[in-house]
């Protein structure tokens, strides 16, 4: 349904807390990992049962994105220290590849080196229910439907919440502000056109949800990487922050090496609803975006997504 959003002016600098907050307990849906985790080519082609050079750090990659995981404490750390080529890699590497439609081979194929290189959202494609709640103790997958996702326990925001107040934080000089906002009013009416959400440009210094740029390790246990891989991320209801890393190219009209602004902002609004990554390459939650490339309009996928989260708005 058709919703109006009003703006006024408002710049608030953010200090995201620790948890009732983001991460330890609310969620871990915002792992950053090390920008030498954006290239994998000298890897290509490494299989289960060989030892090389870097496999590490694809273990943490895919650990990082919900894909691997050896346990809690000693072995856990252990294993990602090490460059083995083990099961439980092959293993996580077959799911990575699924959830991308590549062809599963358990592989360093070419296909999956050049997925794993690509810009993405920093939320994870899978996330463990221990991970985000106390009374989340044993691991599964997401609720699937479709190709659209939602995070474990289906966290939302509450009937009586429906109107939403946002405010821009700090935003680098080299964005014109008043552009800016315009980006993010755009992004969030398209999703109130098609929810029972309103959304508003705070005028009184607080806010729902507060946008922002930062860069490297930005005070939410979530640090940036530096230009490369992770582009941005933000936090599933009620926590209301969404943050981009200051440190990528980023463009109102994008060029062949830059990212645009709205099409990130449409993704990360989605998380903020409760929406998690869609394994549909049409889809605007899907996790990862190329440069150059636009994507502001929601797809069916992401509109079916948000009606089955939120059935009482239909």
């Amino acid at each position: 349904m058709a919703t109006r959003i009003s703006c006024s002016v408002v710049s608030i600098l953010v200090l995201v807390l620790a948890i009732h907050q983001p991460f330890t307990v609310h969620s871990r849906s915002l792992k950053s990992t090390d920008p030498s985790l954006t290239s994998f080519q000298s890897l290509e082609g490494a299989i289960k049962g060989q030892t090389r050079h870097g496999i590490r750090e694809v273990k943490r990659y895919l650990k990082a994105f919900g894909y691997l995981d050896y346990g809690e404490g000693e072995n856990d750390d252990v294993a990602l220290m090490d460059d083995k080529f083990d099961e439980t890699l092959e293993l996580a590497l077959r799911s990575y590849q699924k959830f991308y439609r590549l062809k599963v081979t358990g592989k360093l194929d070419a296909d999956t080196v050049k997925q794993m290189s690509a810009p993405r959202c920093g939320v994870p494609d899978l996330v463990h229910p221990r991970h985000v709640g106390t009374n989340a103790t044993k691991p599964s997958k997401f609720r699937m439907v479709a190709r659209y996702k939602f995070f474990p326990n289906n966290p939302k925001w509450p009937p009586s919440q429906t109107r939403l107040s946002y405010a821009i934080g700090p935003v680098p000089k080299a964005i014109p502000l008043e552009e800016f906002r315009g980006v993010c009013s755009r992004a969030f009416q398209s999703w109130a056109e098609v929810t029972a959400f309103t959304f508003e440009e705070s005028t009184s210094g607080s806010a729902d949800i507060v946008i922002g740029f930062y860069r490297g390790n930005h005070g939410d246990g979530n640090p940036f990487d530096g230009p490369g891989n992770v582009l941005a991320h933000a936090f599933y209801p009620t926590i209301g922050r969404f943050h981009y890393d200051a440190e990528e190219q980023w463009s109102f009209n994008p060029g062949l090496t830059e990212t645009d602004l709205e099409s990130v902002a449409l993704h990360e609004i989605g998380h903020l609803l409760g929406l998690a990554h869609s394994s549909d390459p049409n889809a605007v939650m899907y996790p990862s975006i190329p440069p150059g490339i636009i994507h502001r309009n929601l797809s069916q996928d992401d509109i079916n997504g948000i009606r089955a989260l939120y059935p009482e708005q239909r």
